[in-house]
């Protein structure tokens, strides 16, 4: 007799169907536990942590071969989630509960020793993908929450292998978890808190509006980390797919606390000494990086050039594609990682670039040098970059701003609207206007539809292209930029002043000649085109 139940493996965020098959083969004879179709070490394990767990609560494997299938076998299983239907499908072999009970049921979770069931991650990618085949989830009590946010999935949470045992066999009833809270709006830093920095302020609100990356060029001290950490409060909720996307990443990767989601955009700000597996997912078992855990929100990477080019570089698909994809030998694991880059960085190695008081002695090479750490690609896939100077006594004692981040959400949220509104009208269905309702993906007919500047603004942006200093992307960023501007503005068209500031913000990657020296020199001008 062969005992089944239904479990998954986790292939990026989508849960794939495993059939878990348990035969007890020969007579009396040695217990021998065989566990095939392409275990890793974890899973290999598993035979311990059952034997163990069923010890704990009373029951001994039975002396016959035990051969446990993993289908379909060309599929690599990877994790600790496999014990539970393992175990469940040995004892339906073993006839302590009936087979017919473990029917419509998938199953995972990590065992105990003692028996207990321990949390494993991806419960709410294993609910979702559980409904779809019109099953249920059995998971850990301390998952029960998260898988609950599944919609209408049947979901059972036992404590321990004992509880779900005497529930299958009618001994006791186990009742289907409540979804954890959804929480909202959370305290966060205030623009009001940042001294000066008016233009730096104007391009933060600039970027939330269209979802641009943005980089701070600036002393120590000058605010930019300040900053960055705003911006989430500038930023709308996530939306109910968004949610769902931003949760199931982080359900496979295990950081879902007593099921609790957000709607708070997330904000990664990894040290600058992560690695490249460590920015976008990698490792033994590919876990979803921070790329990816900023899915649907904000990456701040601090001290830009201190970065390893080879993990630099690793972001420049992701901030095209919206995906991560890391290749294995033998599979290829995606990760959704549709995120804002938001980059800070000092003028030069130095700190305080070639101009004013405790000048780069250097300069301008130390700056030169120290601008090349970073690839011109990955420049030109910033939309905006806002020097900030140094903060003086003055602005210190200045009283707090008149407005801070309520006024500027407002704004910003006032744009997006625009945005969206913009797609309904001109009939767009609903997964293109999802996709390109914010104007940093608009792309093909839509950019060219909605974001072609007048006339002036036409012929400005031409000169621009044509002294050398915008590539094909920079036009297109350039274009989108402008779309924002306007957006702001409350403009139904893009203008040549629209134009105008959305190059200005482009000019540390306009003019290699000129570069990253003129910019930070003493009396240095902005580049008219």
């Amino acid at each position: 007799m062969v005992a089944r139940v239904v479990t998954v493996a986790f292939d990026g965020v989508e849960a794939r169907r495993v059939d878990v098959e348990v035969q007890l083969v020969g007579n009396d004879g040695p217990t021998i536990f065989t566990i095939v179709g392409l275990p890793d070490k974890a899973v290999a394990e598993s035979r311990e942590r059952v034997r163990g767990a069923f010890a704990g609560i009373g029951l001994a494997l039975p002396a016959k071969r035990i051969i446990a299938n993993l289908a379909p076998a060309d599929l690599p299983k990877e994790g600790s989630h496999f014990d539970l239907p393992i175990a469940l499908a040995l004892m339906a072999a073993m006839g302590v509960i009936a087979p017919s009970a473990l029917d419509g049921w998938a199953a995972i979770g990590e065992l105990g020793l003692d028996g207990q069931i321990a949390r494993v991650g991806g419960a709410l990618p294993a609910a979702v993908a559980a409904d779809a085949m019109g099953l249920g989830l059995i998971c850990p009590e301390a998952t029960g929450p998260e898988a609950a946010w599944a919609g209408g999935a049947r979901i059972l949470a036992p404590r321990s292998l004992i509880g779900l045992v005497n529930h299958f066999t009618g001994r006791q009833v186990l009742g289907a978890p409540e979804p954890g809270p959804l929480t909202t709006g959370g305290a966060v830093p205030d623009l009001r808190e940042v001294k000066g920095q008016e233009s730096a302020k104007r391009a933060l609100e600039i970027a939330a509006a269209g979802g641009h990356n943005l980089l701070f060029v600036g002393p120590p001290g000058s605010g930019k980390s300040m900053m960055a950490q705003r911006l989430p409060g500038l930023l709308p909720p996530l939306t109910s797919q968004e949610l769902l996307e931003t949760s199931m990443v982080w359900s496979v990767a295990g950081l879902i606390q007593r099921g609790a989601l957000t709607r708070d955009r997330p904000f990664r700000a990894p040290h600058h000494s992560a690695s490249m597996a460590a920015l976008t997912g990698g490792g033994l078992r590919a876990k979803p990086g921070e790329a990816s855990l900023a899915h649907n929100g904000v990456l701040f990477l601090d001290e830009l050039p201190e970065y390893s080019a080879q993990a630099l570089d690793s972001l420049r698909q992701p901030l095209e594609t919206g995906e991560i994809v890391v290749a294995r030998a033998n599979a290829h694991v995606r990760y959704p990682a549709r995120f804002q880059l938001v980059a800070a960085m000092n003028p030069c190695r130095c700190g305080l670039g070639g101009a004013g008081r405790g000048a780069c002695g250097k300069a301008p090479r130390c700056q030169r040098d120290y601008q090349n750490r970073i690839s011109g690609p990955m420049f030109d896939r910033i939309d905006l970059t806002v020097e900030t100077p140094p903060v003086t006594a003055a602005d210190m004692a200045l009283p707090p701003p008149a407005e801070g981040t309520a006024e500027a959400a407002a704004r910003v949220l006032a744009a997006r609207a625009m945005q969206e509104q913009r797609l309904r009208d001109a009939g767009y269905d609903a997964d293109q206007a999802r996709d390109q309702a914010v104007n940093a993906r608009a792309s093909g007919e839509t950019l060219d539809r909605f974001a072609a500047p007048d006339e002036a603004g036409r012929a400005l942006l031409m000169r621009a292209g044509e002294s050398g200093g915008l590539t094909a992307r920079g036009w297109t960023r350039t274009l989108r930029l402008a779309r924002t501007i306007a957006d702001l503005d409350g403009s139904t068209g893009v203008l040549r002043r629209h134009v105008a500031e959305a190059l200005m913000y482009r000019r540390m990657t306009v003019g290699a000649q000129e570069g990253f020296d003129r910019q930070t020199a003493p009396g240095a001008e902005t580049r008219a085109f």
